[in-house]
């Protein structure tokens, strides 16, 4: 029997800081230490290091003078410009996935959109912010576009803690979503469909978040 291959230490710290960054657990402008994320994570000094370097690169982290890293604080200019691009690659992912989508992937679609329903009940951010993550990337595996997935993965790690910031300010009865709208298109197989439930879903977040930010 063959082992399973065990994910090298500086990818697992790298990809648990990157969703960490995602779903918002550090706020915009929130300073960061390599010692405090070793810490953080039990992970060696190497390790983080390489993982900050990466996700500087990614623009979800900024190196700033004396080896300090922020969580970087979006200007709505710039918020507006990730939306664009979201608005434009989102919509066309949700399209691919709707011709490549099995039974099971529609099943298991509408299980995680009954948690995002859940969390949106009980004003449970962190738990909602995940599940919405996780229902959205769910379609995007399924587009099977590896090129157009790392283009959305590093606009969401960059949107990310803004997002949290907006659910905190407004709560989640703020966050109505199109998630059945898209379920519906996925199921008539429908790609039209599926674009414009996306781009509609996506429009909603894009509002709350540039209500909010600084010009």
């Amino acid at each position: 029997m063959t082992e399973s291959k065990k994910i090298p230490e500086h990818q697992a710290i790298y990809e648990k800081l990157r969703d960490a960054i995602l779903v918002g657990k550090f706020a915009p402008g929130e300073p960061l230490t390599i010692q405090g994320l070793a810490e953080r994570y039990g992970a060696g000094m190497t390790p983080v290091r390489e993982s900050i370097r990466r996700l500087t690169a990614e623009h979800a982290l900024q190196t700033l003078g004396n080896r300090r890293v922020i969580v970087p604080e979006l200007t709505r200019r710039q918020i507006e410009d990730i939306y664009f691009l979201r608005l434009t690659i989102e919509p066309e992912l949700a399209s691919k996935a709707t011709k490549l989508m099995s039974e099971h992937d529609l099943k298991m679609l509408a299980a995680v959109d009954k948690e995002v329903d859940l969390a949106i009940e009980r004003g449970d951010v962190e738990t909602y912010l995940e599940r919405n993550r996780a229902f959205h990337f769910s379609i995007y595996d399924c587009a099977d576009a590896p090129v157009l997935l790392r283009c959305v993965q590093s606009l969401w790690v960059q949107i990310g803690p803004s997002q949290r910031v907006v659910c905190g300010r407004y709560g989640t009865a703020s966050l109505p979503d199109k998630h059945s709208e898209l379920l519906s298109a996925f199921r008539a197989q429908d790609p039209r469909a599926a674009a414009i439930a996306m781009r509609e879903d996506l429009e909603q977040g894009m509002d709350l978040i540039c209500q909010s930010s600084a010009d």
